[in-house]
């Protein structure tokens, strides 16, 4: 790889933020807040980063008690929110509680593009490390949730989730939530940032309760300030460049399974090419069993 020092890191990254600012917006993250988020550095994301995130901008991580992806569905202002079972409800408002299984499934010609991804930037950032066979997650996976929390208003900031491959001691994901609203859709978004960088890649997506007691989010829409994918450099004095891939999609569903028990289906696209299928499996851990209704 080749370094072009501190201030522009890495050929590969910097190429890819040079995309960004020639084909993207020019924004205010004070006027836009919708696309700030937590940023990296030139070199490493990593499971620590939350960590170093969280003193640098005065944030108290909270790792006890209940901590959820989000910490209450009603948030998200679902007009059948009593649609979505227990199970799954519980997962999403409780997911320090849980420990998790994964699988995966590559499409066709797509496998070799994923590998050239893990060798160009996630094995070497520490992030976004999708498994690239069954036996990189063979072994389970860390599952670390985290709060922060603003120092003078105890209010809860972003929620941070971390998640380690056992068997490859590769970070899968080192995302944070919380709950936000865009210019392209009325009712409230689940919102993920991805640390990258010197910015980020935020997936903005819409809630939707289903008959059978599932629950999804999906990334998806025609126009920037629609539910979606974004590029996100930071410039630096409160101002970015945002890239708007509507090529890129993805579908999140949780669904009741055995007692105790959710699943999920994460299925993303890339021009209407559905490439991977990751499952997962969400248990209660031991140490806090409760038993759930069926």
């Amino acid at each position: 790889m080749t370094w072009l020092g501190s201030k522009r890191g890495y050929l590969t990254d910097w190429l890819t933020q040079q995309w960004v600012k020639a084909t993207g917006c020019n924004i205010s993250l004070a006027e836009q807040s919708w696309l700030d988020g937590p940023a990296g550095d030139s070199r490493l994301i990593g499971k620590n980063f939350f960590v170093d995130y969280a003193r640098e901008n005065h944030l108290e991580l909270v790792r006890e008690g209940t901590r959820g992806l989000i910490r209450d569905l009603q948030e998200l202002c679902l007009d059948n929110l009593s649609a979505i079972a227990p199970a799954v409800r519980h997962f999403y408002e409780r997911t320090s509680e849980y420990e998790m299984d994964a699988w995966c499934e590559w499409r066709g010609l797509f496998k070799p593009f994923g590998r050239a991804l893990a060798v160009l930037f996630s094995r070497r950032l520490q992030q976004l490390n999708v498994p690239l066979s069954s036996l990189d997650s063979s072994k389970g996976m860390t599952s670390v949730v985290v709060q922060m929390r603003d120092l003078a208003s105890g209010e809860v900031k972003q929620t941070a989730w971390v998640r380690e491959l056992h068997a490859t001691r590769n970070v899968l994901y080192a995302g944070s939530y919380s709950v936000c609203r865009v210019p392209g859709h009325s009712q409230p978004c689940v919102k993920v940032v991805f640390p990258l960088p010197h910015g980020n890649a935020i997936v903005v997506m819409r809630p939707q309760a289903h008959a059978g007691g599932s629950f999804s989010v999906t990334s998806s829409g025609n126009t920037f300030g629609d539910p979606g994918f974004y590029f996100v450099v930071h410039d630096g004095y409160g101002r970015a460049s945002a890239r708007y891939v509507r090529s890129l999609k993805e579908s999140i569903r949780v669904y009741p399974s055995e007692r105790d028990t959710a699943r999920a289906d994460h299925v993303p696209w890339l021009w209407g090419i559905q490439f991977l299928r990751l499952h997962y499996r969400m248990r209660l851990v031991a140490e806090t069993h409760v038993t759930l209704p069926a």
